[in-house]
């Protein structure tokens, strides 16, 4: 059973403004302000792609939308594509992807619904969000009836005059069947179609008035509200708004770092990671990502640049920003553990407090020695650290005496104190982990499997 249509409750402020000062704002339709300043609250809906387990920052940009539209007074409505995901979206992109089946994509669609429900509210108030599946109205078509109730009202021109499909035709046709960079089959040429039916389902079914998006997203959602026109009445009426694509400040896409996309599941970004993610953004990006991925009023956000302006060395804006975005994602203590993780090296955090997962993720860089713990624990520390680490940390015996003279080898945090000291003496980090620092800069986490 479909949602009841909420009843008119009024809108608390301009979500046109919001979205404009936090540089978030793209393009709407011409009479979308005037549509969002009525009395009733406006349902609007934004698509998700269930082709991947988890979420990721760049639909956190997406999601950041539908969560200031709650906060104007308004309903969201997310829609997970289970039908249109078997099927793949060509926007921003420049090949035909694979195709998952339907119960990989039902696991996928349980996942970004945990996801979301962390940053919208879903209840039966007149602006609780709302979840919908476009498989549940398209299992029921066949392929003739949805030709000759649907595809009939929009040509073929029409539908190749959008950019997402301009830029991929013109290639070969093997190209094109073989899932190359050129061309675009027929299945994702009908992409836009499918989704201007799920907006004109949604208009009719849950009074869902303005469809959302990123910039890319364009094309597909005006031809939803071309659809609704085509097949409603000279009073049937639907609105499009998009937002701005998160890139960095020199203009590359935002949401990937050195092992790849950042993901919302912790499973796939370790919190530790997603918070050292954030921590690491370059000074010219912190600004506009702290107003896209916060909530933090204005006023605060100046505040915080004005602080930040001051000694930038301190990060100020980008701890800020990793601090809001980690415990939204995750939690409260996720964030103070990837703060304690953060400061076991660059402020002397205590390595005992950190769990394998984390204590992992912080030496992910690091060289990674494993030595048979049989073979390991009747070592003296000066072995253990030449020989039967392949010299990997020191060369020699007498190196690791000469450091250790020096005051200059620390293992799990703690000076050491002795070369000739058995690594059977030595208090190893969840029993079989140790890590040793040469030096200020030169970490190795030496494992006894």
């Amino acid at each position: 059973m479909s949602p009841e249509i909420p009843t008119p409750q009024p809108v608390t402020h301009d979500l046109l403004a919001e979205l404009k000062w936090r540089g978030m704002y793209h393009d709407a339709m011409p009479g979308t302000a005037e549509h969002l300043a009525s009395a009733a609250p406006v349902s609007g809906y934004i698509g998700f792609d269930p082709t991947a387990a988890s979420l990721h920052i760049g639909n956190l940009a997406t999601i950041m939308l539908l969560v200031h539209l709650q906060r104007a007074g308004h309903r969201p409505v997310a829609l997970v594509g289970g039908a249109t995901g078997m099927i793949g979206d060509p926007s921003g992109k420049s090949a035909e992807r694979n195709l998952l089946d339907e119960s990989t994509l039902r696991a996928n669609q349980a996942g970004i619904r945990a996801q979301l429900e962390k940053f919208l509210e879903f209840n039966d108030a007149p602006t609780g969000a709302v979840l919908v599946n476009n498989y549940d109205w398209f299992k029921g078509f066949n392929f003739l009836g949805f030709l000759r109730d649907v595809g009939k009202h929009l040509t073929v021109n029409y539908m190749m005059a959008k950019d997402s499909v301009k830029r991929r035709i013109g290639g070969s046709e093997e190209g094109a069947g073989s899932g190359g960079s050129e061309g675009i089959s027929y299945t994702e040429f009908s992409y836009q179609l499918l989704q201007g039916y799920d907006f004109f389902h949604l208009y009719k079914n849950l009074n869902c008035t303005l469809q959302m998006g990123a910039s890319d997203q364009w094309g597909n959602i005006t031809t939803g509200t071309e659809l609704i026109r085509r097949l409603g009445g000279p009073d049937d009426k639907a609105y499009a708004l998009t937002g701005q694509l998160i890139t960095k400040a020199d203009g590359t896409k935002y949401g990937k770092s050195e092992t790849g996309t950042v993901w919302l599941d912790p499973a796939l970004t370790s919190p530790y990671q997603f918070y050292q993610f954030f921590l690491r953004a370059e000074d010219a990006d912190a600004p506009r990502l702290i107003r896209v991925f916060t909530l933090l009023s204005q006023p605060e956000i100046e505040a915080l640049e004005a602080e930040h302006a001051q000694n930038p060395g301190l990060k100020t804006l980008q701890k800020a920003l990793a601090k809001d975005v980690t415990i939204r994602v995750h939690s409260q203590a996720a964030y103070e553990a990837a703060v304690a993780a953060s400061q076991v090296l660059f402020g002397g955090g205590d390595l005992a407090a950190l769990d394998e997962a984390t204590l992992l993720d912080v030496f992910a860089g690091v060289p990674h020695l494993r030595v048979p713990r049989t073979e390991a624990t009747a070592l003296p520390l000066a072995v253990l650290l030449s020989e039967a680490t392949d010299k990997q940390i020191l060369p020699s015996r007498g190196e690791v005496r000469k450091l250790v003279q020096a005051n200059g080898l620390s293992l799990n945090g703690q000076k050491a104190t002795s070369p000739d000291t058995l690594v059977a003496e030595l208090p190893l980090l969840l029993d079989k982990y140790l890590v040793v620092q040469r030096g200020k800069k030169n970490y190795y986490l030496v494992e006894l499997s």
